[in-house]
């Protein structure tokens, strides 16, 4: 589920910051920079792990800050395709079953990926497994809140950085475009998948 991944930034350290040790100041500036912040085709940044390599710090003219060349490596949330979590349903939608993993929300289990049969009830807002036995069929509900595990089966990152000037008509149909910079895609249509209450041994 996390990842270290090395990645290699120039850090701006302020005059005022000078007194302190330059690793503490670095280390404070990169998580005020990547914390919580999705990187592309890399993953939701977490916290920093440790600074591998500092390079020569520069002052440059007209500017009292010190520049300095970073190698760290950094804790990341992207979880490998097939990996299986346990997450918490938020909501359901005709997309699907909508997943939270308490400091992740954008999970989507579609519907062709719920257990089979499957059917939205529109009044309740919940999808609802038909559950087939020998004495007939049972409606078993995935209600908001309920556990549930899944198999990670695809991702999508989405380029959200700000581009240059455009056209009115061109910025708009890209701003409708541009959405949530990573997404996980879950399956729950295999046996042990699914609420976790369904599995209890009773």
């Amino acid at each position: 589920m996390f990842v270290l991944v090395e990645m290699t930034d120039t850090v701006r350290i302020t005059p005022w910051q000078f007194e302190r040790k330059l690793n503490d100041s670095i280390a404070e500036e990169l998580n005020k920079k990547l914390a919580n912040k999705v990187v592309y085709n890399v993953g939701l940044c977490i916290c920093l792990y440790d600074i591998t390599k500092l390079e020569d710090s520069y002052i440059f003219p007209g500017d009292g800050a010190s520049h300095t060349k970073v190698h760290f490596r950094y804790v990341v949330f992207h979880p490998f395709l097939d990996e299986i979590l346990i997450g918490e349903i938020k909501g359901c939608s005709q997309e699907g079953v909508h997943v939270s993993l308490g400091f992740f929300d954008d999970i989507l289990i579609p519907p062709e990926s719920l257990q089979q049969p499957a059917k939205f009830d529109e009044a309740e807002q919940v999808w609802v497994w038909e559950y087939e036995t020998e004495e007939g069929a049972h409606d078993l509900y995935m209600d908001t809140g309920e556990e549930i595990r899944f198999r990670v089966v695809d991702e999508s990152f989405i380029d959200t950085s700000p581009t240059g000037p455009s056209s009115a008509e061109a910025s708009t149909e890209e701003g409708q475009k541009k959405g949530v910079p990573y997404t996980l895609v879950g399956s729950i249509s295999e046996p042990g998948l699914g609420l976790l209450s369904w599995w209890t041994n009773s």
